[in-house]
């Protein structure tokens, strides 16, 4: 009865109180979330900094892989996640507590699996990633003992998903922010003082993941409005289509994230490692500046969720249009600010003139697109909450896939190593482009649904 009356309560709050201050408030934890995490990737980046370039380097390497693990996280998170949003919009906490649990014990499955395959080929993966043979050796250390946790990270990132979907973004912050908070403390103790060099900076990173893990744990079967139970995993066809629909957008966003890093390594591969090393710095800084984008989004997606499950379509379309505004005015500011600190921001990580060369001038033009990344992420997202996979789909691959990829391998031969640098933001105003037609069907088939009542 208390979990019923906790249901009922949330469905008031989502669905009548003010659009602008329930994602406001949803998404400061998700933001809060998300700076601390890539925070402490930035810290990582700092302290490895420090042991030399082609560190810096296999720092870049070990980022494809730590993509497909948050790939695996969000497919079931957000697969599990958007329905569960839509099923207590309806009232449907039974269904919901199967997807909850479904998606929890999938990611921890298929983070085993990620862990087995990839601990016994690693040495070969590394260089099929773009690891130079310097860089090789230092992207193995750092990823084994990561790996060897592969599990628990994959299912961190469900369960944050999954509370953030129930409207407890909260709770999802303090698993995720105490792991990070962690890292900052034990990674250059196990770097510098115990002379364990990358390696320790990634038995860091695992250790904290797992304290991450068993927070979010607890949060889950404490305090979350559906409860995880082993009991409730009954896995069926149409359960499993309602994941993999509403996560194939997130799975296709990481895995092609992932593959795009694959492919900038590649490309500056030839350049040596103080391109790699640079393009890996100004990778985690966008991400950084993006991270606070995305979690204004994982603010607006519970609000959809329920609102379109319960039919307020109206709400849906003023919480979309908040964000937009709200999320190009942010980047524009950052941008700004990013243009002019270019050089001082490499310099942070790595005072190698050849990096901050390169990273700067590749930093300063990926900030002349970076805020079509408000419009285009949020239509994403918002697209992915309501279930539309396909169009949600098309769009997660175009940034980081269907444009980057080929313009990261196409461009060098016509600028050379430029082309590396101006790959992203070709591949930006490419997706800006297409999504402007695609989400307009979007918002004109809920001007259609609140006209039919």
């Amino acid at each position: 009865m208390l979990r019923k009356a906790q249901a009922d309560a949330k469905y008031r709050e989502m669905t009548q109180g003010s659009v602008q201050r329930l994602i406001l408030r949803l998404c400061i934890p998700a933001i809060i979330s998300n700076l601390v995490t890539m925070a402490y990737n930035l810290a990582d980046t700092f302290f490895i900094g420090h042991l030399g370039t082609a560190q810096s380097g296999a720092i870049g390497i070990a980022f494809s892989v730590m993509t497909i693990l948050q790939a695996i996280g969000f497919f079931f998170g957000n697969g599990s996640g958007n329905t569960i949003a839509r099923e207590l919009g309806k009232h449907n906490v039974d269904r919901a507590g199967k997807l909850l649990s479904i998606g929890f014990f999938g990611s921890l499955l298929c983070g085993a699996v990620v862990a087995v395959l990839s601990l016994l080929t690693l040495r070969w993966l590394v260089v099929v990633l773009g690891s130079t043979s310097t860089i090789a050796p230092y992207a193995v250390e750092y990823l084994t003992p990561i790996l060897s946790v592969s599990p628990l990270v994959c299912a961190s990132f469900t369960m944050n998903g999954q509370l953030r979907y129930q409207g407890q973004s909260a709770l999802g912050m303090y698993g995720l922010v105490s792991g990070a908070l962690l890292n900052f403390i034990i990674a250059p103790v196990f770097i510098f003082v115990l002379g364990m060099g990358i390696f320790g900076a990634g038995l860091a990173t695992a250790v904290c993941q797992s304290v991450a893990f068993m927070i979010l744990l607890r949060m889950s079967l404490k305090h979350a409005v559906i409860r995880l139970s082993w009991r409730q995993c009954q896995p069926t066809v149409l359960l499993v289509r309602e994941i993999m629909g509403g996560g194939l957008p997130s799975l296709v966003r990481q895995g092609a994230g992932s593959v795009a890093v694959t492919c900038v390594n590649i490309a500056a591969n030839p350049f040596g490692d103080a391109a790699i090393a640079g393009m890996a710095i100004v990778m985690r800084i966008m991400m950084f500046a993006n991270s606070m984008i995305i979690g204004l989004g994982q603010g607006f997606q519970p609000v959809c969720g329920y609102n379109f499950g319960a039919g307020l379509f109206a709400r849906v379309k003023a919480g979309y249009w908040f964000c937009v505004r709200l999320s190009t005015a942010a980047l524009v500011v950052m941008a700004v600010l990013m243009w002019f600190s270019a050089p001082h921001l490499i310099a942070l990580f790595r005072s190698d003139p050849e990096v901050i060369a390169v990273g700067s001038l590749a930093l300063r033009i990926q900030c002349t697109t970076v805020m079509l990344g408000g419009y285009n992420m949020m239509s994403n997202m918002m697209q992915q909450t309501m279930g539309k996979t396909g169009i949600a789909s098309l769009l997660a691959l175009c940034r980081l896939g269907l444009f980057l990829a080929p313009a990261v391998l196409l461009l060098p031969h016509l600028m050379g190593f430029l082309g590396v640098q101006a790959a992203q933001s070709f591949s930006d105003v490419l997706t800006f482009i297409v999504t402007i037609p695609l989400q307009g069907r979007v918002l004109r088939s809920l001007r259609i649904r609140k006209e039919k009542g």
